[in-house]
């Protein structure tokens, strides 16, 4: 006969008593954090409208760019083509627009301005082309940043050219147009473009000789990415070489929040909350204006790309990657420093790399008013320790001195050699900028001492904005940051000596 029934354990019993209040405070905390995230994305978008200015025709018209479902099979002349009806589509919409009765003295899309990219007598914002004047000695594919334009790309490819380099400045979709073009582009469309470039290159080349790619700031990133998918897939023509002047390697991990709150830009009284900043646009081959959907793909770029560096390290085939040549400011407030370090070049196998690293001005004063990480980072990378890759510091001679001297450390050596070179700081300025290494100083529009250009060009890097407050239409902290690179030549006597290795 079955016995009496016998009663549950108390843990058990105690547990089902247990059971309704987890579920409520689970619930509770399921409402507790979608009412934070509600007031989060709320809260940012009021802040937006109320912090913003005005959105203008270029903030609202998106162009028709090219996405990477057409650039796979795309050749270069087809996206030429393409680009052709956008700058078309930018003159009917935009820039007939803004002509009004009042020419605006700093607006690119007025072409009574002298921001007008046309002042420069040609509109360096669309793909061009570098041919050298004689026999082709390799060829390299230049990747501008994000924001920026083919423009930032020109002095690097001069300097290829020198050494009978081709090379072609890509533009990447959505930029070189209107800002607004940046509030639907996604960093797949970029990648895709690159395939297209190196696709042309490789061809226009020819199959024996070096091919390099330059990619400055996201375009650094999109370099890294590129070549990286060729090790993993096979997906291309492998570079020999990489040069990267201030790396995309890693961005600040909050650009993602941004999108979130972006997400209200759809409901009318929310249209800013698209826009992280919204700035009059002065700048002939940049956007000042930033929609939040540029950093999101930074940061969704650059996070893939230290993704796929620890996965194809793991599998053991990052030594299939080609040397890598790059040039970073200890201080840049774009990109992280310790991210190229950390995430990049720590990773690399011993293959001839090397990091170039400026520092900042010590005898400027501003010493003791530079952030404490930036001492760390240098500190890094400074010491005694063998690594894998070369090292190179360019930093004053001395304490009392604004000549510059370089010092570097050969891959798994110890030994400091100082090399003088006939460089100096600037006495009034105390570092480089994320967007000063590619521009030399006699560059028209961002140069400290700009060579004539074809027209009345705005020249931004001669600008020295000390005055009254309050009376400006742009942060004076924005038009006060460092816009071309002293040491340009140092940057192309090295691009010059790394193509020269390269060749068989």
């Amino acid at each position: 006969m079955p016995g009496p029934p016998t009663a549950a354990p108390a843990s058990s019993r105690g547990a089902a008593r247990m059971l309704p209040h987890v579920r409520r405070w689970l619930l509770r905390a399921a409402w507790a954090a979608a009412l934070i995230a509600a007031t989060v994305v709320i809260g940012g978008g009021v802040s937006a409208r109320r912090r913003l200015p005005d959105l203008e025709i270029w903030h609202r018209h998106v162009p028709a760019d090219a996405i990477a479902a057409d650039l796979d099979t795309e050749t270069l002349a087809g996206y030429l083509q393409r680009e052709e009806r956008i700058f078309g589509d930018l003159r009917d919409r935009v820039e007939r627009v803004s002509a009004g009765s009042a020419p605006a003295q700093a607006n690119r899309y007025d072409t009574r301005s002298r921001s007008h990219p046309s002042r420069l007598g040609w509109d360096a914002n669309r793909t061009y082309e570098i041919v050298p004047d004689g026999a082709v000695a390799g060829g390299a594919l230049l990747l501008h940043g994000l924001t920026d334009s083919p423009y930032s790309m020109r002095a690097v490819g001069e300097t290829l050219k020198a050494s009978g380099y081709y090379g072609l400045a890509l533009r990447m979709p959505g930029h070189g147009t209107v800002p607004g073009g940046l509030t639907t582009a996604v960093w797949e469309d970029w990648i895709a473009a690159v395939r297209l470039g190196m696709r042309h290159v490789r061809g226009r080349v020819g199959a024996d000789k070096p091919l390099l790619i330059v990619g400055y700031s996201n375009g650094g990133a999109l370099a890294v990415k590129y070549a990286l998918d060729v090790v993993e897939r096979g997906d291309g023509p492998p570079p020999t070489r990489l040069v990267l002047i201030s790396p995309m390697i890693g961005v600040p991990p909050f650009a993602w929040l941004a999108r979130v709150i972006s997400l209200l830009g759809p409901i009318p009284y929310f249209e800013k909350a698209r826009w992280l900043d919204v700035v009059p646009e002065y700048n002939p081959f940049k956007y000042n204006s930033f929609p939040a959907n540029a950093a999101l793909q930074s940061w969704r770029l650059s996070s893939d790309v230290q993704a796929q560096i620890l996965r194809v390290g793991e599998a053991g085939r990052l030594k299939a990657l080609p040397p890598v040549l790059a040039f970073q400011s200890v201080v840049d407030a774009t990109v992280s420093t310790d991210a190229v370090v950390r995430a990049l070049f720590d990773q690399l196998a011993d293959n001839g790399s090397e990091l170039v690293l400026f520092d900042i001005n010590r005898l400027s004063g501003m010493e003791p008013f530079i952030r404490s990480d930036t001492a760390r980072v240098l500190s890094r990378l400074t010491d005694r320790s063998a690594r894998k890759y070369g090292r190179a510091l360019l930093t004053n001679a001395g304490r009392d001195s604004l000549e510059v001297v370089e010092r570097s450390i050969a891959p798994n050596r110890t030994e400091i050699v100082n090399r003088s070179l006939e460089l100096s700081w600037p006495a009034e300025m105390f570092s480089l900028s994320h967007v000063a290494l590619p521009f030399p100083l006699e560059d028209e529009v961002y140069g400290r001492t700009p060579r004539r250009a074809a027209g009345d060009l705005v020249r931004l890097g001669t600008l020295s904005p000390r005055g009254e407050r309050a009376v400006l239409t742009v942060p004076v902290d924005t038009l006060m940051r460092v816009s071309a690179n002293p040491f340009f030549p140092y940057l192309a006597a090295r691009v010059t000596s790394w193509t020269e290795v390269s060749r068989p």
